[in-house]
């Protein structure tokens, strides 16, 4: 549906480079990286709304690189949800539908679709300052579909919403897409957003996209340290490696494979290492006697850092565990991971 060609883009204050990516039909696509990777560029480029240096953009098959944007079949929702404060919900909705040719009987069909799955029959004659922000996103979401778009890009739509109606907007964007024809393509900065959603994404950093694949695959396999650093896997080390084995600082660490010698990294999930009192558990390849050098509370989980030699590892444990291994800065415990939880690069 979506396909992009080496394409690149010289701003004075950012640049895209060679931008070359593929999105299915029907495809809920998430651009992940942090704040000024090159992830709204790219979808305004694809809107039409900033021009190229060189390269190509097609959607379904149609090149639309030279095309202006209201004749690329795209619509984009930002943040920010761009409502139009004079108008009434069913006013904003209904307001793109005036500069596309629809037949009436079929327009009035989508627009009361469109008010049932995102549950706006109640907010019809209300104006965008009497509601909520999940509110206000649902209705900026309804609108961009009125026109029957082909690809609906999406810019941080969940970022600016507290807890609860970030949930409420995340469901009614998995509704949307699995009862429409539209391509979706979204922009993030969290992971928890593409996972829930999201079959496939791409990690950009500074103007280039580092990996494509699968959500999951990103997470587990990630390629570099940025990625890794990206996706949470805290304990991320240089290593050098013979064989089933890799150095770090001195510590041996146990891969359970052999390694290309040319790898570089390897990293371990927080949420991998297993922190004990007592003596190592037999089930796991590495086990490791250190000291607690820090303990941070991270809401729902506490952040342990654990001094191994000269090797500072991070593991995540509830609040109960803690409670009960009775952890404090200062005294030994024990770590332990698996060698399938070690991955290099």
């Amino acid at each position: 549906m979506i396909s992009i060609q080496d394409l690149t883009i010289n701003l004075k204050e950012f640049n895209l480079y060679d931008i070359n990516l593929s999105v299915s039909e029907n495809e809920f696509f998430v651009l992940m990286g942090p704040t000024g990777a090159g992830k709204t560029v790219l979808l305004e480029a694809i809107a039409g709304l900033i021009p190229l240096i060189r390269g190509e953009i097609f959607v379904g098959g149609k090149k639309i690189t030279r095309l202006p944007p209201e004749k690329r079949g795209v619509s984009i929702v930002y943040q920010d949800y761009a409502l139009f404060p004079h108008l009434t919900v069913l006013e904003n909705i209904i307001y793109g539908w005036h500069f596309h040719r629809a037949e009436k009987t079929s327009a009035e069909k989508r627009l009361d679709r469109l008010l049932e799955i995102l549950n706006l029959f109640g907010l019809k004659h209300r104006f965008p300052g009497n509601l909520s922000g999940g509110e206000k996103q649902r209705v900026a979401l309804a609108r961009a579909l009125m026109v029957e778009p082909k690809v609906l890009l999406l810019d941080e739509p969940l970022s600016a919403l507290d807890p609860n109606f970030r949930e409420e907007v995340r469901g009614a964007l998995k509704r949307l897409h699995q009862s429409s024809d539209t391509t979706f393509l979204m922009v993030t900065h969290d992971f928890a957003d593409a996972l829930s959603l999201a079959g496939r994404a791409a990690v950009m950093n500074n103007g280039r996209i580092e990996q494509i694949g699968n959500v999951r695959e990103i997470f587990e396999k990630p390629i570099s340290p940025f990625i890794a650093d990206f996706v949470g896997m805290k304990n991320l080390f240089e290593a050098s490696f013979y064989n089933t084995q890799a150095l770090v600082s001195g510590l041996k660490i146990e891969t359970g494979r052999i390694v290309d010698p040319s790898s570089h990294y390897l990293a371990i999930r927080p949420e991998d290492i297993i922190i004990s009192r007592e003596t190592f558990s037999s089930s796991m390849r590495n086990n490791y006697s250190g000291i607690v050098t820090r303990i941070n509370n991270q809401g729902f989980y506490y952040e342990i850092g654990v001094r191994i030699k000269d090797t500072p590892f991070k593991g995540l444990i509830t609040k109960g565990a803690l409670i009960e291994l009775g952890l404090e800065e200062g005294i030994p415990v024990y770590i332990s991971f698996k060698a399938s939880a070690v991955h290099v690069f």
